[in-house]
């Protein structure tokens, strides 16, 4: 990995913008939110643009609104389809891609005028084939930005590690929407039918990169707020279904990948999500609340024998260990401990901070 500080990239001269940047955009009842949304993508300083809109089975005004503006723009081709899933709209975006590179907004998100601009430019600068950037988290009263102006660029598993780790200081992330990548990186790559099919999509795209530039600038607004959206869903059925196999079958092909430490790293950042669902779950007011307990109780206990050496790993907090060694002996321990720890400890902690002690 090399940090870059104060990372600048030269502008692309409108004429000499040669390769075509195929934007995916697939929406689903986002009538409050589709014209910001198109606006930043038909304002982009890049212009040479195929903008290809799917409209998976919108039951508002999404669609019209659609196609109003491809009737603006001629680089923006709408498909209407029946409902069948994000992960169905995402392929169909696929399948429509003619550019030599791909970038992803949800129709509910923006991009800043220069986003494409400026990833592309850095990807061939770099002579990479993904480039990832930062986002800011857009609330219905405040934005958080932590954009700096650095840059760092990856070679091949590099990049996979960084991911792993969950690191806020490089926000890799599994969405792929802050990055923009050579379509033939993702040739013949396709989102699972499964919920958070862009966690799978995303790391089979990474474990392909044999080089790649993260900019710590964020170029992307990202809707944090929106009722309805499925990354609004707390722990639910598809947590069980979905979410935590995905983890699962991404340790097995990081080991069939023959990196048996970064599966460990995953299964790490898999077991410290178990007991924070447990917390959750054990605070809430769901009326399911023993069911979804138990089910994570067999989960962790599935998964006892690889403590030891998960939590061996390169990454891992030794006070992770330690909770998860209370919670296999008492669960009813473990939540009086988190009580203890929210309620008391971290306040001090924070006060004390404060008050530069």
């Amino acid at each position: 990995m090399i940090k870059y500080d104060d990372y600048k990239v030269d502008p692309m001269i409108p004429g000499k913008q040669d390769p075509t940047v195929s934007v995916c955009i697939p929406v689903y009842n986002v009538e409050n939110y589709i014209r910001a949304c198109l606006d930043s993508v038909i304002t982009q300083t890049y212009a040479r643009l195929q903008i290809i809109i799917v409209d998976d089975g919108s039951t508002d005004s999404t669609g019209k609104i659609c196609d109003d503006y491809a009737g603006k723009d001629v680089r923006i081709n709408v498909i209407h389809k029946k409902n069948g899933g994000i992960y169905t709209a995402r392929n169909a975006c696929l399948d429509a891609v003619k550019g030599d590179y791909i970038s992803w907004v949800d129709g509910d998100d923006t991009m800043r005028p220069d986003m494409i601009e400026t990833m592309l430019s850095a990807l061939i600068k770099e002579d990479a084939d993904i480039s990832i950037c930062r986002y800011r988290h857009v609330y219905d009263d405040y934005i958080l930005d932590d954009s700096t102006s650095d840059a760092y660029v990856f070679s091949g598993m590099e990049l996979m590690e960084q991911f792993l780790k969950e690191d806020e200081k490089i926000v890799i992330q599994n969405a792929v929407w802050n990055k923009l990548y050579k379509t033939e990186l993702g040739e013949d790559l396709r989102f699972p039918a499964v919920w958070y099919e862009d966690m799978v999509y995303t790391l089979h795209l990474l474990g392909r990169s044999s080089k790649s530039v993260y900019l710590d600038r964020a170029y992307y607004d990202y809707k944090c707020d929106r009722a309805g959206s499925a990354s609004n869903y707390g722990i639910n059925s598809h947590t069980y279904t979905d979410l935590i196999p995905n983890f699962y079958d991404r340790s097995a092909y990081l080991e069939a990948a023959g990196r048996h430490d970064l599966a460990l790293i995953s299964d790490y950042m898999l077991y410290k999500r178990f007991l924070i669902f447990v917390t959750k779950v054990y605070r809430s007011n769901d009326p399911d609340k023993k069911e979804h307990l138990r089910i994570l109780d067999d989960h962790i206990r599935k998964n006892a024998p690889k403590f030891k050496e998960v939590y061996s790993c390169s990454i891992a907090n030794p006070n992770e260990y330690r909770k998860m060694k209370i919670y296999l002996k008492s669960p009813a321990a473990y939540h009086v401990a988190m009580k203890l720890n929210d309620d008391i400890i971290i306040p001090a902690k924070q006060r004390r901070m404060r008050l530069g002690l």
